[in-house]
């Protein structure tokens, strides 16, 4: 099926194509997408999906909702209903597309919220500041006593999520990659935005389960910026058990020299699994790492690879 603006394809909003695809969906449909400007709050929760796009910078996907949007309740819409596309099924797939929060810095503003088992993402752009992509799914409880979580999906309790990125360009601030997903970028390009300040943000905030054995990879990646050198740190543990890994990465000078932060949980210093391997660039020297971070060596790295981090009893392999 086809998806055009001018009305030449199937249909002219990306929704009503997803729409008209069965619940129960369980062969692969691919929804072509023409170039042009979707501003659609896209809720996707059928199986094996494919949208590909015509030319990633001409293919957007977009809205503009935050986390202090006020609602009919009175209530805030919340960080997790703040999202532009949000993508629950299953063997998804996306390719040639842009994602986008268009809402600017008013705090949490997601601009995929991405909850589906065996998702891959190639040669997509993902756009925003704060909370730019949350990979699910969500934490047992909030950390605030006496509040819970307001989004499209309640926690996973166990429900185990891996995505894949590969070719891809994030762009973001603050926690601008946060999660509990089993993650592997792949050759991507992880821009950090300059917010003009001495701490300019977060790459990632992960809260990785503590019997899960990988959180966030990043493998072969480049780490840029326009911020100011050592503004930036490479993450920070939402949750005690955050797994983040930069593998053979290259770094730019707006990474801190001490990489990471503990977000003022001394504990989480003790349970955080952050490791590097062949960091390099500017920001990619490693030895003023914070001591309770990890410089794996070659035989300790050998893990990380795509088909070791993303397998589990179903051989998943994105490449394939």
């Amino acid at each position: 099926m086809i998806v055009s603006k001018d009305g030449s394809g199937d249909f002219t909003t990306i929704q009503q194509a997803i729409n008209s695809i069965p619940e129960n969906n369980c062969i692969r449909i691919t929804v072509h997408i023409k170039n042009g400007i979707y501003k659609e709050k896209l809720y996707i929760n059928r199986r094996f999906i494919t949208l590909l796009g015509e030319n990633k910078k001409e293919t957007v996907l977009t809205y503009d909702d935050h986390a202090n949007v006020i609602l009919e309740s009175g209530e805030n819409m919340g960080t997790f209903n703040s999202y532009s596309t949000f993508i629950g099924g299953d063997d998804f797939i996306a390719q040639n597309l842009t994602f986008e929060n268009k809402a600017g810095r008013v705090g949490q503003a997601l601009a995929a919220y991405i909850d589906g088992d065996r998702v891959s993402f190639k040669n997509c752009r993902f756009l925003g500041y704060q909370d730019t992509i949350f990979t699910g799914a969500l934490p047992s409880k909030p950390m605030q006593t006496n509040t819970f979580f307001r989004g499209p999906r309640t926690p996973a309790d166990g429900r185990s999520v891996r995505l894949y990125f590969e070719d891809c360009y994030i762009s973001g601030d603050v926690d601008f990659i946060f999660g509990a997903a089993t993650t592997l970028f792949n050759k991507c390009e992880i821009y950090c935005e300059d917010r003009n300040s001495k701490v300019n943000g977060y790459i990632t905030a992960a809260s990785t389960p503590e019997d899960q054995e990988f959180g966030y990879v990043f493998l072969d990646c480049k780490v840029t910026s326009n911020a100011s050198p050592e503004t930036f740190y490479l993450g920070r543990p939402w949750r005690n058990y955050a797994r983040v890994a930069y593998i053979n990465c290259w770094m730019g000078e707006h990474i801190k020299a001490e990489g990471w932060n503990n977000w003022s949980k001394v504990q989480a210093e003790q349970t955080t699994k952050y490791e590097e391997y062949k960091s390099t660039g500017p920001g990619g020297k490693m030895d003023k790492r914070v001591p309770w971070a990890k410089i794996l060596t070659t035989e300790e790295a050998e893990k990380y690879t795509i088909s070791n981090v993303l397998a589990s009893s179903d051989n998943w392999d994105p490449r394939l």
